[in-house]
């Protein structure tokens, strides 16, 4: 295998768990706020805002490809195309997470607002934690960007 094979691969991994976390944790949320909305028509602003959350962790995966991708030539050095395969590893498993932890939370106050609870800020607040992990990853990929 030629190094560049696996610089790719790294990418590919960033890029594709990022946005299958993204994509399970929007559809979760998704099918969340129909339930909240057959109880509560007047939630629609609150559940849809929480219902993007998840989102995110996808974008961090398209941001780490552009930083990356013209860093990768056929002439990368296997130290190089390592360190992108680890970095884009890193932020495809931990945005993947964070992105189902996330919309777990969401979907909790997803049904809150719809029971009539006021948990807005409440949840948006929660639902940062999980994502401060995904930013970091990228900063990691950014970092190591930067060193290549």
């Amino acid at each position: 295998m030629e190094a560049v094979v696996l610089a790719y691969l790294g990418i590919a991994l960033m890029v594709g768990l990022t946005g299958i976390g993204s994509a399970y944790g929007l559809s979760m949320c998704g099918s969340a706020t129909l339930g909240a909305l057959k109880k509560n028509p007047s939630v629609l602003g609150s559940c849809t805002a929480l219902s993007a959350l998840p989102s995110t962790q996808g974008l961090y995966g398209f941001v780490g490809f552009f930083l990356i991708y013209t860093k990768i030539t056929p002439e990368i050095s296997w130290l190089a195309a390592s360190a992108v395969f680890a970095g884009g590893l890193a932020l495809g498993i931990v945005g993947f997470f964070s992105a189902l932890r996330q919309a777990r939370i969401c979907v909790d106050g997803i049904h809150g607002i719809g029971g009539g609870h006021n948990l807005f800020a409440s949840t948006m607040i929660l639902a940062v934690f999980p994502e401060l992990y995904a930013i970091i990853a990228l900063l990691t990929v950014i970092l190591i960007g930067g060193t290549i």
